[in-house]
C-alpha cells in the first residue's frame, strides 16, 4: 500500500474551532471507517499553546492514488474548510522492532 503523510493547519479566523467542532464527528467517523479497512495508520490534532485542536497530523494508507484522491476529495475538515494549509507527503513507516 502507498502511505500518505498528511499535515494540515486550521484556519485562524474567529470561526475556526467552530468549524473544527462541527465537522469533527464526521471526520472521525471517517477514520473509524479507513481504520476498519486497514487504511488508517495514526493520526491526532496539533494543539495551540492553549492547549486547543489547531490543526492535525494523519498517516494513512491506499492500494491506488485514485483511492487516495477519493478519499481527500470527500475529507469532511477539507470539504467544510478546516484545513486551510495542507501538505501531503509520500510516506514510508519504519519498520522498528
Amino acid at each position: 500500500m502507498k502511505q500518505y503523510v498528511i499535515i494540515a493547519k486550521d484556519g485562524v479566523d474567529a470561526d475556526a474551532l467552530e468549524r473544527r467542532m462541527q465537522a469533527r464527528p464526521f471526520h472521525l467517523a471517517g477514520a473509524s471507517r479507513l481504520k476498519a479497512n486497514g487504511q488508517f495508520v495514526v493520526g491526532g490534532a496539533t494543539l495551540n499553546e492553549q492547549g486547543q485542536m489547531n490543526g492535525s497530523v494523519m498517516i494513512v494508507q491506499f492500494e491506488t492514488e485514485a483511492d487516495f484522491e477519493h478519499w481527500y476529495n470527500n475529507e469532511p475538515y477539507i470539504q467544510q474548510g478546516v484545513w486551510q494549509e495542507i501538505s501531503v507527503q509520500p510516506f514510508i513507516v519504519a519498520n522498528v522492532e
